[in-house]
């Protein structure tokens, strides 16, 4: 993994809503990002990405920063689905719990790069596994544990519609002190000192349906995730690999190409030959992800072009429909009227 923590390809999402819960101010942020010789501005940009050593620093600031023993807590609290880009939009719709956790399972790696999950089951339950592939501090692990143990159920009782009281989380770091405010964030019981960070969710549970479910804007967030994982996969050695990874990893339209060709340790120019010798472009690369994705929601859901637009993190619905019709020289509704069967 080493070799790994110098690729950008976390999004700056999470690192702003460190800031909110810290209640930080703008002229405070620069200290939140000490030592990760990132700016303000590049903070500010949704485009920014960050390495996987400038989210451990940052971490290791905000222990510093916070005045609340149960930061990670409080932060997981705070990172609802729809920072999570679309593995949080692909779980919030899944059918159910143990789809879900299969969900998070896949894709953990797109948002956080160094954070794997494994499932385990059982005869009366599925247990689900989180592991760091780098070296954390004792501080930073512990953050990271509650904040992915709070995540893990508020999608849990949301699917399932209640508390998961009957759900065990075992955490690897020893019972803090204030132990006792587990209780304010996490149902069912808690055990310290483990082995491994795992929750373990009844099987019965995991099937029930979820309510607020949808199959056509699961299947699209599905085929959306597994689309740009197949590309990542298809040329790992590439520059095009990295590149289609850090969008993997962030919003899509209007990525920043010197921050891209920084990332990977080169100047625009310079990015710009290579790709011209892999017979593409920064510019190519990015509309072939959004056009795919843009045709794929119009023919197959019948969502409006304003939600399409937002799902693809468009803040302006007219940005994408210029963008549509450069790409299929057809408006987006006219597209959808002519192919959609």
């Amino acid at each position: 993994m080493d070799e790994n923590l110098e690729i950008a390809n976390i999004p700056s999402t999470y690192t702003r809503m460190i800031g909110r819960e810290l209640g930080l101010n703008i002229r405070e942020l620069p200290q939140l990002l000490q030592f990760t010789q990132l700016s303000t501005e590049q903070l500010l940009q949704d485009e920014t990405l960050l390495t996987a050593r400038q989210l451990v620093q940052i971490l290791q600031n905000s222990v510093a920063l916070s005045e609340h023993a149960d930061f990670g807590l409080r932060l997981g609290k705070r990172l609802t689905p729809t920072t999570h880009g679309a593995m949080g939009f692909l779980v919030n719709s899944s059918p159910n719990l143990l789809m879900a956790l299969k969900a998070f399972k896949e894709f953990i790696p797109t948002r956080i790069s160094f954070a794997r999950l494994s499932l385990e089951y059982t005869q009366d339950s599925v247990n689900i596994a989180l592991h760091f592939d780098i070296q954390l501090s004792e501080q930073v692990h512990r953050i990271l544990a509650e904040t992915c143990a709070v995540i893990l159920y508020e999608c849990a009782e949301f699917i399932v519609g209640r508390a998961m009281d009957e759900a065990k989380i075992f955490f690897a770091h020893q019972e803090p002190h204030y132990s006792q405010g587990y209780a304010d964030y996490l149902s069912g019981s808690y055990f310290f000192s483990s082995d491994e960070i795992k929750v373990d969710f009844p099987l019965s549970l995991c099937n029930i349906p979820n309510a607020s479910a949808n199959q056509d804007s699961y299947m699209l967030a599905m085929r959306q995730c597994e689309s740009m994982l197949q590309q990542l996969k298809a040329a790992p050695q590439s520059y095009i690999y990295d590149i289609q990874k850090m969008m993997l990893s962030s919003s899509l339209h209007e990525l920043n190409e010197e921050q891209i060709a920084a990332a990977l340790f080169m100047s625009k120019r310079t990015l710009a030959r290579k790709l011209a010798q892999d017979g593409t472009s920064f510019r190519e690369i990015r509309d072939s992800i959004l056009s795919r994705q843009a045709s794929s929601y119009l023919l197959e859901s019948d969502l409006s072009v304003d939600a399409i637009a937002t799902l693809l993190n468009y803040h302006d619905s007219a940005n994408f429909r210029r963008a549509f019709k450069r790409w299929f020289d057809l408006p987006p509704s006219e597209y959808r009227f002519q192919n959609k069967k």
